[in-house]
């Protein structure tokens, strides 16, 4: 109680004075004493070194103490905090630059009281308040494993950058003072096995509540647990780093949450940002019988919220739900069409295991956006787990205007039954102050944005001509022979530089064709690709379809004239020298493009038989006389386009092969059988038939 009172009677001092201040001007240390170190502990047996490895992945010790591209446990990986960076230190047993010359009983007073071997206070960056909670039998585990099982390396510990007064260690003598509990976990008798073992790691070793607890004046996490007179805070939600962790007791964030921290994915959700760490280092190596443990102890949270199904901080207040017609009539809409639906997908459900779905995300929903403008503006990638070794990644977007940001996100919060309060510019820009954001791919250009068709006078026939360029099966599937659409070779509904974008096109036309042997309009060309990259039947030269897919292309035209550099044209060139290699194309097909298009290139299908990727051959895929079946022409878009998600750069995170790796690919899939052409004998009437031509 003496503690409660004090902190009542300081609370109105700024945290600075509290944690710094404080404890230097009076000299306070309230560390607590123990035992000298018991210098004849025998050596470990194997099984206890193994089971601290296991808790070691428990307590995500790797994650946060293995920098990227270093060496496991050796440090250095930087945290930001509200008072400057801290660095990890090393804890291998190296004893001049690690853990080595600890004892035991040094080793549990840094765990459970947050002080190191000469006797300096830690920052609770480590969060030893939970770690606090855990068994003296864990802890000598854990102690085993890191002196006996950890390899020593010799890296010295980067000095951290906290401003003053924050550096003054003294002062967290106060604090943990005033908040640490440095007590094992007591089991609670009334409740089963597994939810006291799942209460164990979520409070102790998993510190959940250091990212999911929201934190008082003093920075300390505001419940330790569910009891207490704050026990609803504990897991509620809280803003760490940039980023938003969403409350554990909304029944929405817990879903399918043992299939989500073992492998990083659930179906409907990823892992992203901070928590795909954690799942890659830490919660995929745990027993399924833990994870189950997990699910009940968090799962009786939320029965015993006493409150609405978001949990505390999370109650939505209701938007209006915009309906699907609004994806093709709002800025918001147009935007998620142009740079999200080529992964999120039109209804915006996804790719499973590859993309994560948008309706009813957790993540969309939640009341704070941080999560959601951060990942947009920064990129993030998926976690590699056992179950998914491929990492997707999320391109950066922080070249689109706070306004289009804004309409875009506040469109997938209220789109497809979702509810979620609408994001205003002033909160992009705000976020954006916050973060670094990657700067925007070079080479990149300025496309038309979809959603200035809204201005337009004509804008209905030029939606549907836009409609029909994404959604030519569904639209026009008399004319559509297979189950391509043009957007799949022309991406973002054909505003991607060298992916055939139909920016600047219809100033060229008319124009001679030495494939056709004459003259041809833009309608003409139209139809080529419905004759052969769709393998189907022309279209009615003056129907309403081929007058709104011109009006598009001419809208896409977006001033140029016939003699004017082009940014962005065409698909890139590659060189026809390069010799392709089948068995080496066969291997990275297998290894980047299977994934979307099938290890048959079959194609990938929704759950209702609809195509998410199109077939790269076989019945269902373009014919011999389309131009991607051509292997250098194939080459040029796979260098510049694909395999998507790879990187995160915009605007697909795509590219990363090699000129040779792309011939090699684009060999291998397009000498794959496909349907004819019967047309070809009419082709290049005059001659210069490419040499890479399939006939």
């Amino acid at each position: 109680m003496r503690r409660i009172a004090l902190f009542r009677k300081i609370r109105w001092i700024r945290p600075a004075l509290l944690l710094g201040l404080m404890g230097a001007l009076l000299g306070l240390s309230f560390q607590t004493s123990h035992a000298s170190a018991d210098t004849t502990l025998p050596p470990p047996d194997a099984a206890t070194i193994r089971q601290g490895e296991y808790l070691a992945h428990l307590g995500d010790c790797f994650a946060c103490h293995t920098a990227r591209g270093g060496k496991p446990l050796a440090g250095g990986v930087p945290m930001n905090t509200p008072f400057g960076i801290l660095y990890s230190t090393n804890i291998t047993p190296d004893r001049d630059t690690g853990i080595g010359g600890y004892s035991l009983a040094q080793f549990i007073r840094a765990m459970r009281d947050g002080v190191d071997r000469n006797g300096k206070n830690l920052f609770p960056a480590m969060p030893y308040p939970s770690y606090a909670k855990i068994t003296d039998q864990d802890l000598y585990a854990l102690y085993s494993y890191l002196m006996y099982g950890v390899r020593p390396i010799y890296q010295r510990n980067r000095e951290s950058r906290i401003h003053w007064p924050f550096n003054i260690r003294l002062g967290l003598s106060v604090w943990k003072w005033l908040f640490l509990e440095d007590r094992p976990y007591r089991p609670d008798l009334s409740k089963s096995a597994d939810w006291n073992r799942g209460a164990y790691i979520i409070q102790g070793l998993g510190h959940c509540g250091s990212c999911h607890t929201p934190r008082g004046l003093g920075l300390q996490e505001k419940a330790m647990d569910e009891s207490g007179p704050n026990g609803r805070e504990y897991l509620s939600g809280a803003t760490i780093d940039s980023w938003y962790a969403p409350s554990l007791r909304n029944p929405r964030s817990i879903k399918g949450i043992e299939a989500f921290l073992k492998t990083g994915r659930n179906g409907q959700n990823a892992a992203f940002g901070i928590m795909a760490e954690v799942d890659h280092f830490s919660t995929q190596k745990y027993t399924d019988s833990d994870l189950h443990a997990m699910d009940v102890y968090l799962k009786s949270l939320v029965r015993n919220s006493g409150s609405s199904p978001g949990g505390p901080q999370e109650t939505i207040s209701p938007s209006q739900s915009h309906s699907a017609a609004s994806l093709f009539t709002t800025a918001g809409g147009l935007g998620y069409v142009q740079f999200c639906a080529s992964c999120h997908q039109l209804d915006g459900k996804g790719v499973a295991n590859l993309f994560p779905s948008l309706a009813e995300n957790p993540s969309i929903l939640s009341r704070n956006p941080l999560s959601v403008v951060h990942v947009i503006l920064s990129g993030s990638r998926s976690a590699v787990t056992a179950e998914y070794p491929k990492s997707f990644a999320m391109p950066n977007y922080g070249g689109l205007t706070d306004e289009e940001l804004a309409q875009i996100v506040t469109f997938i919060r209220t789109a497809w039954g979702n509810h979620a309060p609408m994001v205003t510019p002033e909160q992009i820009g705000r976020i954006r102050s916050e973060i670094t954001p990657r700067p925007s791919s070079a080479g990149s250009y300025a496309a038309p944005r979809l959603a200035g068709i809204l201005k337009d006078p004509h804008r209905d026939e030029i939606l549907y001509g836009m409609r029909l360029m994404i959604e030519t099966k569904t639209l026009l599937a008399k004319n559509v022979g297979d189950e391509l659409t043009c957007a799949s070779c022309h991406l973002d509904a054909g505003t991607m530089a060298y992916a055939s974008p139909f920016v600047g096109l219809a100033s060229q036309f008319p124009s001679y064709s030495s494939r056709a042997g004459k003259v041809i309009d833009m309608a003409d060309r139209i139809n080529g690709c419905f004759l052969r990259s769709m393998n189907g039947v022309a279209l009615d030269k003056h129907s309403k379809a081929m007058s709104a897919m011109v009006a598009y292309m001419n809208w896409m035209n977006d001033g140029f004239h016939r003699h004017d550099t082009i940014p962005g044209r065409g698909l890139g060139g590659i060189s026809k020298r390069l010799v392709p290699d089948l068995p080496d194309g066969k291997k990275i097909y297998r290894q980047d493009c299977a994934s979307c298009h099938g290890k048959q290139g079959e194609g990938l299908l929704d759950a209702h038989g609809s195509y998410l990727f199109p077939p790269l051959w076989g019945p269902h895929s373009f014919n011999i006389g389309a131009g991607i079946a051509k292997t250098y022409t194939a080459a040029a878009f796979v260098r510049n386009n694909m395999p998507i998600s790879h990187s995160m750069d915009t605007p697909l995170g795509q590219g990363e092969l090699t000129d040779q790796e792309a011939v090699d690919v684009s060999a291998y899939f397009t000498h794959m059988p496909r349907p004819d052409f019967p047309g070809k004998v009419n082709d290049w009437p005059h001659g210069k038939k490419p040499s890479d031509a399939r006939y």
